[in-house]
């Protein structure tokens, strides 16, 4: 599983979802779609209608992937912090159910708020 305590694995940048979207695709269950992509050089996270999938690429080839799926189902809450003017950096926490808290931190091009608000329609 993921170490989701170490933040400079998780400083994500948006991108197409297209891009990402094959790389999880054998792992998606039917009817589940990637609403969102974030990645850093080698890691990414995906958010689809179902969950949300960190993956983290590992060794010199990055053959090697480590896929951690976190289901909205198991989310308690969430909270996100916006970019500000010193701070560009946004941050996305999220409490789960027997796995506790997993914090995303976002460049200060990605709009957290929109994440907030599709994580609420799956959530609430």
């Amino acid at each position: 599983m993921i170490d989701f305590e170490k933040t400079s694995v998780f400083k994500l940048s948006p991108c197409r979802p297209e891009d990402i979207g094959p790389q999880v695709a054998p792992i998606m269950i039917q009817g589940e779609q990637v609403v969102a992509a974030f990645k850093t050089v080698r890691d990414f996270v995906v958010f689809t209608n179902k969950r949300v999938i960190a993956v983290n690429v590992q060794g010199m080839t990055g053959k090697k992937k480590d896929f951690t799926s976190l289901p909205y189902s198991r989310i308690q809450a969430f909270s996100i912090e916006t970019a500000g003017t010193f701070d560009m950096d946004a941050e996305l926490d999220l409490w789960f159910s027997g796995l506790g808290r997993v914090r995303l931190e976002f460049r200060g091009s990605s709009d957290v708020r929109l994440l907030a608000q599709m994580i609420g329609t799956f959530v609430l």
